[in-house]
């Protein structure tokens, strides 16, 4: 079926993560636009506390409901392809939806390497909700004391095998280079400092060479016996963009100008993690998503109103992460998202984290009530790299 309505703008956002619904909502500035967001689950997923569903101690579902604007039409469906010069997103169900605009939100996933054996038939990812509905089952039938592997030491990594290691296993962190890599000095060591108070043994520079049902083999030939191995490290984005004849990075981000829009087409517009500026995309966190949510839909409200869109300004005030759920660390980082000096950490860090993690639904919830409201820090600079947008 091919649903169209001439009287409105049509704007599908693709994607119901946190750009995706900032997006929605700020779109709703216009009487004039029709917004159709299409996810495909019925619930907003919470990413940041999907090691707390997980580990049996938090939540990580949100009803739709309480996050959209009225206005904002919710398709529960998969978009499998942007016909370009039909402008339409076909869906998995076989439902077509015309449009004026995409917004491309549709985030990111784990990234299992097929380069280490047994990666994909026996580690445990947990970057989305059936990831960790999966893991959350198995880590249910374990015994007492059971060894766990968390393959990984950025944030995820550090905060499953921390909630996992107050709930009683034996957690073993294998970090690739170091402990959480884009803290300070002395971050990183209260982050040490925690894991080796809580029994996790902490591995650093060390490469999983194989995973086994029961451990993983290191590169230097030694095995760690693991019930259940968690891969946290690196990360994928969906492919539809390269399905659909869009210029993509190596990653398959969506390549865009400087104003978040596809080089290929002014009318596809991306935010958050799929989104690649100028080959120069920012650091995978809901910290960017928001803000790259709220740019791309003033992106496409300027061109609606035949304006000259604004081009991509924030940044970032730092990192977070829990430990368990009584302690937590708040890394301060300059504009440029490299760390300060700076950081608060231990007991006091948790509630502070806390507050951090509530804000992402409460920032989506201001723009329901009010669009346009969502502020964010800006005059960052991403890192220099070679640039070629007119010829990828």
């Amino acid at each position: 079926m091919n649903e169209h309505n001439s009287t409105y703008t049509k704007v599908v956002v693709i994607g119901g993560g946190y750009a995706g619904t900032v997006a929605a909502n700020r779109l709703r500035q216009r009487d004039d636009v029709e917004i159709t967001l299409v996810n495909s689950r019925p619930k907003f997923v919470q990413r940041l506390r999907l090691h707390q569903f997980v580990a049996g101690t938090g939540a990580a579902a949100v009803d739709y409901g309480t996050l959209l604007g009225d206005g904002v039409r919710l398709v529960v469906d998969d978009a499998v392809r942007i016909d370009i010069a039909a402008r339409i997103v076909e869906l998995a169900s076989g439902r077509v939806l015309d449009y004026d605009y995409v917004v491309y939100a549709v985030g990111s996933t784990a990234a299992l390497p097929a380069s280490v054996p047994g990666a994909a038939e026996f580690a445990y990812p947990i970057a989305e909700l059936e990831h960790a509905q999966r893991l959350r089952t198995v880590i249910g039938e374990l015994p007492p004391n059971a060894a766990v592997t968390v393959v990984g030491a950025g944030l995820t990594g550090i905060e499953t095998a921390a909630e996992l290691a107050e709930q009683g296993y034996a957690v073993t962190l294998a970090c690739g280079d170091r402990l959480a890599p884009t803290f300070s000095e002395r971050g990183r060591r209260l982050v040490a400092e925690w894991m080796a108070r809580n029994g996790v043994a902490v591995l650093d520079n060390v490469r999983v060479a194989e995973v086994l049902r029961d451990g993983v083999i290191l590169a230097d030939g030694r095995v760690v016996p693991s019930a259940v191995t968690v891969w946290t490290a690196g990360f994928g984005v969906p492919d539809l963009a390269a399905r659909s004849g869009l210029h993509t990075d190596a990653l398959g981000r969506l390549i865009t100008d400087e104003t978040l829009t596809s080089i290929d087409d002014d009318r596809i517009v991306a935010a958050g993690d799929a989104a690649a500026p100028s080959r120069r995309p920012l650091r995978m966190s809901c910290q960017a998503a928001g803000p790259l949510g709220a740019q791309a839909a003033d992106t496409v409200l300027a061109r609606i109103a035949g304006a000259q869109p604004p081009v991509l300004d924030m940044a970032f005030l730092g990192s977070n992460v829990s430990l368990g759920r009584r302690a937590g660390i708040v890394q301060f980082s300059h504009k440029d998202d490299t760390p300060m000096t700076a950081y608060i950490g231990g007991r006091i860090g948790a509630p502070i984290k806390e507050t951090a993690t509530r804000w992402t639904l409460w920032g989506i919830r201001w723009e329901a009530r009010k669009p346009g409201a969502l502020f964010w820090a800006k005059g960052g600079r991403r890192s220099e790299q070679a640039v070629m947008v007119a010829n990828p």
